[in-house]
């Protein structure tokens, strides 16, 4: 709840926190395991248009930062949805349109059960995004994406199935 509130105070354009932030602490209450078992990070994405340069992000990351105490401060990832395209390729080796939200992210991660965003709102309410459901993060099971196929499923599958052997793997 501390990394919703104080995103929801940045008022970032678009955020949302997502990815292992959500799913595996949702897979440590299911697996019985204590609530930040395995969590390397907090990704908060937002989608700013309007300036996608490298030094606009980092004004962003280092404002972010600097609003939470270590260790939070070390743990929440920042990225601007609206440049990853410039930055993806090189980095994973595949090709990424540009986005048009951040939700749009959300169904090219590399499994459904990665696939979940929440927003905590200013009345207090939880928006909840999933574009593939969360019938997978609730039966522990990962699959690729039936959208996009990726290189990177094996990789991802092997690091959550050490931490979450319980998991169900489908290719």
């Amino acid at each position: 709840m501390q990394v919703l509130e104080t995103a929801r105070d940045l008022d970032l354009p678009d955020w949302l926190i997502f990815s292992g932030a959500v799913y595996q602490r949702v897979l440590n209450h299911l697996t019985g395991r204590d609530l930040d078992y395995g969590i390397k990070d907090y990704d908060l994405g937002y989608f700013d248009p309007s300036d996608i340069s490298y030094e606009a992000e980092d004004l962003v990351i280092r404002r972010v930062a600097a609003a939470f105490a270590p260790p939070l401060s070390e743990l929440v990832e920042v990225r601007n949805q609206a440049r990853v395209h410039l930055w993806f390729e090189a980095k994973f080796g595949e090709a990424y349109a540009p986005l048009t939200a951040s939700a749009e992210a959300l169904g090219r991660f590399v499994s459904p059960l990665f696939a979940v965003a929440v927003r905590l709102e200013r009345d207090g309410r939880l928006t909840i995004l999933a574009p593939f459901g969360l019938d997978d993060l609730f039966a522990l099971r990962l699959r690729p994406n039936p959208l996009r196929r990726t290189n990177g499923f094996a990789r991802a599958a092997a690091s959550v199935t050490a931490r979450w052997p319980e998991l169900t793997v489908i290719n």
